[in-house]
C-alpha cells in the first residue's frame, strides 16, 4: 500500500480517534455484535462460533486502535491473533472452508460509521476531515484485507491438520450418517466403536469458555453417559470447545459434574433414525439457548419444543410476550412461577399451592396480584400466559 504521513495535526486527531476506539463504549461494541451476527444467521445461532466472532470484533477494533495511538495513520499489520484465527479453526470444524466475508464487511461498515462520527466531533475544517476520513479510510480498508488474508490462510492450515487427526475418521462417519448417506450400519459401528441398534439420547456439550480447561467437556460426556445408563458414550469433537455426544440408552437420572458446561440434549431414539433425529433436536435446543443468551445450563428438548418455535422469530417472540403480558412482564420472579405452575397444575389452586409449598390463601393472593398486572384477567389467556412465561423463563 502507498503511504504518506498525515500532516502532524491529523495524525494528532488521528490518535485522539483511535485512543476513543480503544476504550469503545459497551453500546458502540453491542452494536457491532448484533450487526455481524444479523448478517450470518449461522454464525448467530451457533454459541461458540458467536462467541469467538464477538471476541474477533473487540480484538480487532482494540488491535487497530492501539497501532493508530503509537503511530497515526501507519499502515497496520493483520491481526494474526488468537481471537481471529480461532474463528478459522471453528469454521473448518464445521466443514465451512469459506469465511464468511459479507459478515466481517458488515462489521467494518459499523466500525467506519462510528469512527466519522468521532472525527466529525473531533473537527468541523473541511481539510482536516478530508485528509482524517481519507487516510483512516485507507487504513481501516488495509486491515480489513490483510486480517481477512491471513484467516484464509489460516483456515488452509486448519484443514489440512483436521483430515490428519486422530478423530478425522469419526467426523467423517457420523457426517455421513447425519446426511442420510447409504453407509452400511456395520462399518459405521466399527468405524464409531458404538452400536447404532437400539435406544439413543443425543446432548451438545460445550462451553463458553474456549481458552478454559477442555477436559471437563469429556468428563461432562462421561457424566451424561452415566445418567443415560451407564454405558461409554460416543463422544466426537465438533469443534474446539463442543462435542456432539451420543449415549445408548434414555436419560433417566440427573446428569453430575456439568457445574461448567452446558448442555442441550435430543429426545430418545430407536436406531439410526433416533440416532440422527435426536441430535438434530439437541441442536435446535442449543440454538435456541444461544438465540436467547438463555443462562440456563442444561435444556431438553422435550421442556423447550414449543418455545424453540416461537422464538425462531426473535422480535416476533418479544412482541408476542409484552402483547400477552403487559406490566406482568416485568413482575418478580415469586409471581411469575407461581403462575406458571397453577397453569401447570390444570389451574387448580390447592394441587398448586401444594407444589408451590405455600398456603393456598397466599397464592390466591398472587393470582389476584397477577390479574391486577395482565392486560387480560388470567382465566380468559392462561394458555398463552403460560407460553410468554416459558420464554422469559428461558430467555436471558
Amino acid at each position: 500500500m502507498d503511504w504518506s504521513p498525515p500532516s502532524p495535526r491529523v495524525a494528532d486527531l488521528i490518535r485522539q480517534c483511535a485512543q476513543i476506539v480503544v476504550n469503545a463504549r459497551p453500546e458502540w461494541l453491542e452494536e457491532l455484535d448484533r450487526a455481524v451476527l444479523a448478517a450470518s444467521p449461522a454464525i448467530a445461532s451457533d454459541p461458540e462460533l458467536a462467541g469467538a466472532v464477538s471476541r474477533s470484533n473487540r480484538a480487532n477494533l482494540y488491535f487497530w486502535g492501539t497501532a493508530n495511538v503509537r503511530d497515526p495513520g501507519a499502515p497496520v499489520a493483520p491481526n494474526t491473533g488468537p481471537e481471529p484465527l480461532s474463528i478459522a479453526r471453528e469454521l473448518v470444524r464445521r466443514g465451512v472452508n469459506t469465511f464468511p466475508l459479507d459478515a466481517y464487511r458488515v462489521g467494518e461498515g459499523v466500525a467506519w460509521r462510528r469512527l466519522m462520527d468521532i472525527a466529525f466531533e473531533l473537527t468541523s475544517d473541511p481539510a482536516e476531515l478530508h485528509e482524517l476520513l481519507e487516510t483512516c479510510s485507507q487504513s481501516i480498508s488495509a486491515f480489513v484485507d490483510a486480517t481477512l488474508a491471513g484467516i484464509a490462510a489460516q483456515i488452509d492450515l486448519e484443514r489440512d491438520e483436521l483430515t490428519r487427526g486422530t478423530h478425522a475418521e469419526r467426523r467423517e462417519t457420523v457426517a455421513l450418517l447425519l446426511e442420510g448417506a447409504p453407509i452400511p450400519r456395520q462399518r459405521a459401528e466399527s468405524r464409531l466403536g458404538y452400536a447404532l441398534t437400539g435406544t439413543h439420547t443425543a446432548a451438545v456439550i460445550w462451553s463458553d469458555n474456549p481458552d478454559g480447561d477442555l477436559a471437563r467437556l469429556d468428563r461432562a460426556a462421561e457424566a451424561f453417559g452415566q445418567a443415560c445408563g451407564g454405558a461409554p458414550p460416543l463422544s466426537v469433537p465438533a469443534s474446539t470447545a463442543t462435542r456432539w455426544v451420543w449415549a445408548p440408552g434414555t436419560l433417566t437420572s440427573a446428569i453430575g459434574d456439568a457445574h461448567d458446561v452446558r448442555i442441550a440434549i435430543g429426545p430418545a431414539g430407536e436406531g439410526v433414525d433416533g440416532f440422527r433425529r435426536s441430535h438434530f433436536d439437541a441442536i435446535t435446543t442449543q440454538q435456541m439457548m444461544a438465540r436467547l443468551h438463555s443462562p440456563q445450563q442444561i435444556a431438553r428438548f422435550t421442556d423447550i419444543e414449543l418455545v424453540a418455535l416461537i422464538t425462531a422469530d426473535p422480535d416476533g417472540a418479544a412482541g408476542f410476550v409484552k402483547h400477552v403480558l403487559g406490566d406482568f412482564e416485568s413482575a418478580n420472579t415469586e409471581l411469575h412461577d407461581t403462575v406458571r405452575i397453577f397453569v401447570d397444575s390444570q389451574c387448580n389452586a390447592s394441587r398448586a399451592a401444594a407444589r408451590l409449598y405455600t398456603h393456598r390463601n397466599t397464592l390466591l393472593r398472587r393470582l389476584a396480584r397477577a390479574d391486577e398486572l395482565l392486560p387480560r384477567p388470567l382465566a380468559e389467556c392462561s394458555v398463552n400466559v403460560a407460553v410468554a412465561l416459558d420464554v422469559l423463563r428461558w430467555r436471558g
